[in-house]
């Protein structure tokens, strides 16, 4: 069964600027069969039926994005996020694949058993397609190449404490195990890049707790520096394998990372939106909706992390979604210092950066790389993800990029509605998203009405 899409506003790979094309799908294989440089009309498709037409007119169709950054919580700690609720919430932004963080659930994606168990969990409750990463933690050096074996697609640690309790932090010499057990497959290791070698810094004890830059002072840039030093030095040792920093936020590490890839180190990086949106001295007292680890740093340092995104030194943009239930987050008492460290932003990110990048002149094929191209090859998917292409798979976003409005609750998908970004204006907006050739999501009849989740495992 045939499905066709069309509009005058198609970004096809390697293009700047989008244009006419016509994209034919095969709905079994659920892959592009076809795709035409031109708006080919209904004369030419007299065996396609109504329903299996899709004109997106003026409206713009890019390749669905892949996140490569999002905590899910299934199971364990489902009353923070689940794959129901944060998939929906993907797909309604124009993800069409998530890519899960093995910790927040109970258990860790550590071993086979426990990603096992993660993929029963997610069983019939996908909106988007869902890969997984494994974890690295001391001692199950021994399980992950049977993960890799099992499909994850790379293995996820931290150099600093990771706020729950089954997932504790590494050594170096935790690291140097995990990476001999690897290091002749290829494989991927993400580094939470904060270092804890010495006790965190502390505030004076009359600071107030609910001022951010409290919290700011608490993890300087120094912690990032440090870790990103040694992951460079592991990499060299383990040149075979690719080290990746996740949510990059120290732009005084920049100089190092620069360096680090100029010498040909198998060097990837990460950042965020609320790094990219977001400036530590307009974060207002008593919110910590806006913590996250690392913090948000200044106005200057956002700016140097959107030029190290333009000239190559940062290769991707995900949104780190960290949810937890509202009580965690202090709001009662706005105490930053306690509170739970993550940011929700899951299925805001291309409204999100449309809005910044349109102030800084930043072209939209841009954004699409670093959403979608680049996290697709990040996660090992770019043979089916991140273009539309022939052969790849029929995810597609129906975009306007002039359309404007303003986040609140009733917009807002995932489970505890809690996020820096509510009561914000924001331009661009999906229309459509289509998982596989199949409508997954339509805002223009109420979301989800007459849909059910068609997610595949990856």
């Amino acid at each position: 069964m045939s499905v066709v899409f069309t509009s005058s506003n198609v970004l096809l790979p390697g293009s700047t600027h989008p244009a006419a094309a016509t994209i034919e799908v095969d709905l079994a294989s659920r892959k592009i069969v076809a795709v035409h440089d031109d708006v080919l009309t209904r004369s030419d498709y007299p065996h396609i039926s109504d329903e299996r037409w899709f004109d997106a007119e003026d409206k713009w169709i890019l390749p669905g994005l892949v996140d490569a950054h999002v905590h899910l919580n299934e199971p364990g700690r489902t009353d923070w996020e689940g794959f129901w609720t944060g998939t929906k919430a993907a797909i309604s932004g124009g993800v069409t694949t998530v890519v899960d963080m093995p910790l927040n659930s109970i258990p860790p994606t550590t071993t086979v058993e426990n990603l096992e168990a993660k993929r029963s969990a997610a069983h019939g409750q996908c909106w988007t397609d869902v890969a997984f990463w494994g974890g690295i933690i001391p001692g199950n050096e021994s399980d992950l190449r049977p993960m890799l074996e099992s499909g994850v697609k790379g293995f996820k640690c931290f150099l600093i404490e990771s706020g729950v309790e089954e997932f504790p932090c590494v050594t170096e010499q935790h690291v140097s195990l995990a990476m001999e057990q690897l290091q002749d497959n290829s494989a991927v290791i993400l580094f939470h890049a904060e270092l804890d070698d010495q006790p965190l810094s502390t505030s004076p004890s009359d600071s107030d707790p609910t001022q951010y830059s409290t919290f700011l002072h608490s993890r300087p840039e120094k912690l990032e520096i440090d870790a990103i030093e040694l992951i460079i030095s592991l990499s060299r040792r383990y040149p075979k394998l690719r080290c990746h920093i996740v949510h990059l936020s120290a732009a005084s590490a920049l100089p190092i990372i620069r360096a680090a890839k100029t010498a040909g180190v198998q060097l990837t990086v990460e950042t965020c939106f609320h790094y990219l949106t977001l400036a530590a001295d307009d974060i207002p007292h008593g919110h910590p909706e806006f913590k996250c680890c690392p913090p948000i740093r200044g106005a200057e340092n956002r700016d140097l992390l959107w030029s190290a995104l333009l000239d190559g030194t940062i290769d991707c943009i995900v949104s780190d979604h960290s949810p937890c239930v509202a009580e965690l987050k202090q709001l009662d008492d706005g105490d930053l210092m306690n509170a739970w460290g993550g940011i929700s932003a899951l299925g805001m990110g291309l409204s999100l950066l449309w809005t910044e990048a349109r102030k800084r002149g930043v072209g939209f094929h841009k954004i699409v790389e670093w959403m979608s191209t680049k996290t697709a090859e990040h996660a090992s998917l770019a043979d089916r993800k991140g273009a539309i292409r022939f052969g790849y798979d029929a995810d597609f976003v129906f975009w306007d990029p002039d359309a404007e409005f303003t986040v609140t609750k009733e917009t807002i998908h995932f489970k505890n509605k809690l996020s820096p970004y509510e009561g914000m204006k924001l331009h661009g907006r999906v229309e459509k998203t289509f998982l596989g050739g199949r409508l997954a999501w339509d805002r223009t009849s109420n979301g989800f009405d007459d849909l059910e989740p068609a997610g595949q495992l990856l």
